[in-house]
């Protein structure tokens, strides 16, 4: 019989580089029933303080299933359909911006990647604003996945 080789197990630091190459995942928060509620989400992983940042409007229903239960996690896909990674954590929703320039404003525009910054970072903080934008910080407590070694 012949083995196939089966997923591995990542260290603390691989998933941390994963959750840093990537831009995409999927947001899981808890509906009221119980059952979860997903959602493909552009994040922010800031490794040094174990927080993944998501920028969203306050009216979204995501904010209110973080309000009413802080619990959620962050699936992201790695190169294969075997490597992923999750953090898992509770979430916090900031206020909403309501002045251009105020610090949601501002953490929401250090969220974007030096290479995707607008060039006119007035109009962005005035476009927050006017979006009622806010920032999920999700705080990390354990992250795991996989990955599947193949050679070529």
């Amino acid at each position: 019989m012949t083995r196939r080789p089966a997923p591995r197990s990542l260290s603390d630091e691989d998933l941390s580089n994963l959750l840093g190459r990537q831009q995409f995942g999927t947001l899981a928060t808890v509906k009221r029933d119980g059952h979860p509620h997903l959602t493909t989400m552009v994040y922010s992983w800031d490794p040094g303080a174990r927080v993944v940042r998501f920028s969203t409007t306050a009216d979204r229903v995501k904010v209110r299933h973080v309000r009413r239960n802080p619990r959620a996690a962050l699936h992201v896909a790695g190169g294969d359909v075997w490597s992923f990674a999750v953090a898992e954590g509770e979430a916090v929703v900031s206020e909403s911006t309501t002045v251009p320039g105020d610090a949601v404003g501002r953490e929401l525009l250090e969220m974007i990647p030096e290479a995707g910054r607008p060039d006119d970072e007035a109009a962005f903080l005035a476009e927050s604003v006017a979006e009622r934008r806010v920032v999920i910080r999700l705080r990390v407590d354990r992250l795991y996945g996989t990955v599947l070694d193949i050679d070529g």
